[in-house]
């Protein structure tokens, strides 16, 4: 078991071995769920990413369609 700090701000302080050991870097993103017992913190890991691609069976067309999207958000 690990233990973590939340600061002043609600900022969640993660191990340092547990940010190695899941590749938690700077600019991370990550998902919080909320479970009867507690919080699950899954980081968005290009790992993460790449193990779940095609789970929707869309064969690419909703990621073509989100990066289109991400595309024109940066263009504004």
């Amino acid at each position: 078991m690990y233990t973590g700090y939340v600061t002043s701000k609600g900022q969640l302080v993660i191990p340092a071995k547990l940010r190695k050991k899941f590749g938690i870097k700077t600019g991370t993103r990550v998902n919080f769920f909320e479970e009867r017992d507690g919080i699950k913190i899954i980081p968005v890991t290009k790992e993460i990413i790449e193990a779940n691609k095609g789970f929707l069976g869309t064969k690419g067309k909703l990621l073509k369609s989100l990066m289109e999207e991400k595309k024109k958000e940066r263009e504004l």
